[in-house]
């Protein structure tokens, strides 16, 4: 019996000995935690190597539908571009040029689409369950080219809280970046001469008509009316060239696009009058500058007449943001092509056709909206405000894509403001810039430019 118990103590002695269960185990683990290790090692390599291969044929596909927009290449040579910049992008990053390929471009003129497949041999680091040490991967790409026209205007703020102070140069800054995006947007006629054209609307507490005064501007007199009589003719001379809003028999804001020489009815008069824009009498009260001495310019391909009335801003005045925006609307209108065309100052706008012509309207300005002289309010600042946004969602509504940029701004109700007249935020694009300095200003226009041009390739 006492021999029977020792083997029994030795064997629960043995069972319950632990000093080779690591070795067994390791024994099996070992070989599944190699495969595993492998295995995630051959899943980064194949992820990276797709990655960087769709990211080289995206960048091919878009330059290649970019080119085709503007003119650079036609049709037939899609194929040797898109080859010409996937190999670029790819041998310079990742691939040598004998592992990657081509494999298909197919351009469908009806959808006006780009679509491309390309492959590239990877080495893997563990071949696993009898598969090679390289392997294929594959990955498509689509993009848009267009044959749609580009009318940009750009509203820029040109009122006295720009003026240069010490080492501060707002106005400077602006010339800069303005003068830019005008040489980056019209860069785009190399090949296609009309293809972009860009307006300006410098502003202070009015703005500058220029010729356009001249037959759509109403000049008020002291204790006149503000609406002008049936039958109204030019004036043969006229102090300026100052224009504010246009406005309703009730002495509201007008905030549509109607041409200039649209009727209207006076209840009050019984009478039509034309629905031509105000200068409003109490600009004259006005201590600073009435209007820039920098006057509107439609939409033009004259990179050189855009730069020389850049380049002669001149900043002093207050801010009517909503009046500048009215204008903006203007320029963008083909309601206002005939007043434009009379004028002497270029073809006009186009018609709205989304599939032929893209709008955009750049609005920048450095503070608070505080001039508007149309409305019963006694607060010009909440007038100006509220008839910016409103105008604002008709640009909207009409198609018109608005990009704001507040520049240096110090004011909540300002940045409000132009965050709430900016079209709406998407993945891809981005609509409302705050730019606290001078090379934050130029960079916000630089990518409001390459978004103009990347929403003329994906409409």
């Amino acid at each position: 019996m006492a021999g029977k118990s020792a083997l029994q103590r030795t064997a629960r002695r043995f069972a319950r000995s632990t000093s080779g269960n690591f070795v067994i185990m390791m024994a099996f683990i070992a070989p599944v935690l190699l495969l595993g290790a492998g295995f995630g090692i051959n899943i980064a390599q194949v992820s990276n190597a797709r990655s960087n291969l769709l990211a080289a044929l995206d960048s091919a596909v878009t330059s290649t539908a970019r080119d085709l927009t503007t003119g650079t290449i036609k049709e037939e040579d899609a194929r040797t571009s898109l080859e010409a910049f996937l190999f670029a992008n790819g041998v310079r990053s990742f691939s040598k040029r004998d592992r990657l390929t081509l494999d298909s471009v197919v351009l469908d003129r009806h959808r006006k689409t780009v679509e491309a497949q390309a492959s590239v041999v990877v080495d893997v680091a563990f071949p696993l369950f009898g598969t090679a040490n390289v392997q294929t991967i594959t990955t498509q790409s689509a993009a848009r080219y267009s044959d749609r026209k580009i009318e940009v205007v750009m509203m820029l703020d040109v009122t006295g809280s720009m003026r240069k102070s010490g080492r501060t140069d707002k106005i400077g800054d602006l010339k800069t970046a303005a003068t830019l995006a005008v040489e980056a947007l019209l860069d785009g006629n190399r090949h296609s001469p009309d293809r972009i054209r860009v307006a300006l609307v410098p502003y202070a507490a009015s703005v500058n008509a220029g010729a356009l005064a001249h037959k759509t501007v109403f000049i008020e007199q002291k204790n006149g009316p503000n609406l002008p009589p049936t039958g109204w003719t030019p004036p043969a001379t006229r102090k300026d060239n100052c224009a504010t809003e246009r406005k309703l028999a009730n002495g509201n804001a007008d905030l549509t696009d109607d041409a200039p020489d649209s009727e209207r009815w006076n209840s009050t008069t019984k009478a039509y009058y034309k629905a031509l824009v105000n200068r409003d009498e109490r600009l004259d009260n006005e201590t600073t500058t009435k209007c820039p001495a920098a006057a509107i310019v439609p939409l033009t391909t004259d990179e050189t007449a855009l730069k020389q009335v850049i380049d002669s801003f001149v900043a002093d005045g207050n801010t009517g943001g909503s009046i500048a925006t009215q204008w903006a609307y203007y320029m963008l209108s083909p309601n206002w092509r005939n007043a434009i065309a009379d004028a002497g100052l270029g073809d006009g706008p186009a018609d709205h056709n989304p599939e032929k012509i893209g709008k955009i309207a750049i609005l920048m300005t450095d503070g608070e909206y505080n001039r508007a002289y149309a409305g019963s309010s006694s607060s010009m600042t909440t007038n100006s405000q509220n008839n910016a946004r409103n105008l604002c969602t008709r640009m909207k509504n009409d198609g018109i894509e608005v990009f704001t940029i507040g520049f240096a701004l110090n004011n909540s109700a300002a940045r409000t403001t132009m965050r709430n007249c900016a079209s709406p935020d998407t993945p891809l694009t981005k609509h409302f810039y705050d730019a606290a300095t001078g090379d934050e200003l130029k960079t916000a226009f630089n990518d409001i430019v390459r978004n103009i041009e990347r929403l003329a390739l994906i409409r």
